[in-house]
């Protein structure tokens, strides 16, 4: 063959080389915040836990009402108080070898079951009284007390149990079964995992400002982000050629907590102000721009604990004003509060509302933000008076137990406020020894009746789920409860060079 022909020949070879671009460079999304633990057995922050779905896998999972289903274990009955879960063969291979048995998940339950070991998630937990394996597939639970939504509380990810007994620090070096594997965690704000079916690497890189984030997804720096996004970005996004925004209803439930231990805000008739003197309608219609619905519990009614029909508590400043009058304040004697809140743009701005809001009933508010890991420690530790936050991802109605028992004070669960209520506590406790689901929908019904009589929270809303991205990103799924799975299915679109 002529030089000049091969010379031809190697020149196309290299084009279509170019023109065949490998699509394997990293997806990049956006995060407002980085994860603050990956280990499964402590983690309670919302970016954690939707990683941790991708690094490990779970006995149980949910379906569209929130019904536990099967995930790595179908499950039986076998008496009131003996559950039998049998592993299948998927998702049954850790990232550093071996193979997921019976063994590993009781060395993950045991684990949080140790009271020296402090998990969070122990309470939610306390009714298993002992674990047994049954060779390397079978493992029977036996509960100190019978619960038939059971089966829904072992969502929580299982680790290899060598590494547990290793104490290896799976909060930055994480080892599950999942459908990505961890890479690197180089920095707080950079996480990099690869996703096993095909080796599609992803970087999670936090970028707390909006407008830094959105400019960044622009600018091809992120290829992808998903809600802490205010709604005139979103107006502005959509006019920008190359972007794609996608957006479904969500479930994740916004409120105002309350510290009830302290001299104002443990009132009543100050709480059932507050509530009366926000106006929810407003705030969604003009300052969300539609992104939400109204939330009157916890569940929205879809879920098959939901409350349908709960009588909301409406805007109505008069009535506010008198409940504030007989509380004994009013314009020469005003109520005084500290409302914390994150330094997110968006955060504030609504924060900022309700203070307006409030203000007008005479309620003078100092309003305090800060960042998310800040504002985040002080409620966990009980140091506010009034702050707003969301429940997210929450499936099942044990929840209420770990939110609003008094036995769930921190450190045995998340009664941040110290509420502690008698009927509160009994509905609980009966709607956990209830023996079928019917049972505990109705009751849990009644509860949430009477919580939103009591006021530990007032109920805000749930904010729409919203993902943007580049247009060469296809095949992500909303997930209601803001879920990362999407991600499993998620592709770059081969580019023409």
């Amino acid at each position: 063959m002529p030089i000049f022909l091969r010379l031809f020949c190697l020149g196309g070879l290299i084009l279509l080389a170019a023109c065949a671009r490998p699509t394997q460079e990293a997806i990049r999304m956006g995060l407002a915040n980085a994860p603050a633990n990956l280990d499964p057995r402590y983690a309670t922050d919302a970016t954690s836990s939707r990683i941790n779905r991708l690094l490990y896998r779970r006995l149980v999972d949910f379906d569209a009402a929130s019904r536990p289903v099967p995930a790595l274990a179908d499950w039986e009955r076998l008496t009131p108080t003996h559950y039998r879960f049998t592993l299948g063969e998927d998702g049954r291979e850790f990232h550093g070898g071996g193979r997921l048995t019976a063994g590993d998940v009781k060395a993950t339950y045991d684990y949080i079951l140790n009271p020296d070991n402090a998990s969070p998630h122990r309470a939610t937990l306390a009714m298993i009284e002992r674990i047994e394996v049954r060779g390397g597939d079978r493992v029977d639970f036996f509960l100190n007390r019978a619960d038939v939504l059971f089966p829904a509380y072992l969502a929580i990810g299982i680790l290899p149990a060598d590494l547990i007994d290793k104490g290896h620090p799976f909060h930055n070096r994480p080892v599950g079964s999942g459908p990505f594997r961890f890479l690197d965690w180089p920095q707080e704000g950079r996480l990099v995992l690869e996703r096993r079916r095909d080796g599609q690497r992803f970087e999670f890189l936090q970028v707390k400002d909006p407008t830094v984030r959105i400019l960044k997804l622009l600018r091809g720096e992120i290829d992808m982000a998903q809600n802490d996004l205010p709604p005139e970005m979103l107006a502005y996004l959509k006019g920008k050629e190359g972007i794609r925004i996608e957006q479904a209803a969500g479930s994740n439930f916004s409120y105002l907590g309350f510290n009830l231990q302290d001299a104002q805000t443990g009132r009543l008739p100050v709480r059932r102000a507050i509530a009366h003197g926000i106006d929810r309608e407003a705030i969604i219609r003009y300052v969300m721009q539609g992104a939400a619905q109204p939330a009157q519990a916890m569940f929205p009614p879809a879920h098959w604990a939901g409350a349908k029909g709960l009588e909301p508590y409406e805007y109505a400043p008069a009535r506010a004003r008198a409940l504030l009058a007989e509380a004994g304040y009013d314009r020469a004697h005003p109520l005084r509060l500290v409302y914390k809140t994150s330094s997110d743009p968006f955060r504030v701005r609504l924060a900022t509302v309700i203070q307006s809001q409030l203000a007008e009933l005479g309620i003078e508010v100092e309003l305090r933000s800060y960042d998310w890991g800040t504002v985040y420690g002080d409620i966990k530790a009980g140091r506010f008076q009034m702050y707003s936050l969301a429940w997210v991802g929450v499936k099942t109605p044990d929840i209420f137990r770990y939110v609003f028992h008094s036995d769930s004070v921190p450190p045995d669960g998340a009664n941040r406020g110290r509420f502690s209520n008698a009927r509160v506590d009994r509905l609980i406790e009966q709607a956990e020894a209830a023996s079928g689901l019917a049972g505990q929908a109705a009751l849990y019904r009644q509860l949430q009746i009477l919580l939103l009589e009591q006021l530990p929270y007032v109920p805000l809303w749930y904010e729409n789920q919203v993902f943007v991205s580049r247009n060469d990103i296809r095949g992500y799924r909303l997930a209601p409860d803001g879920n990362y799975d999407g991600l499993i299915h998620v592709r770059r679109q081969a580019r023409n060079w």
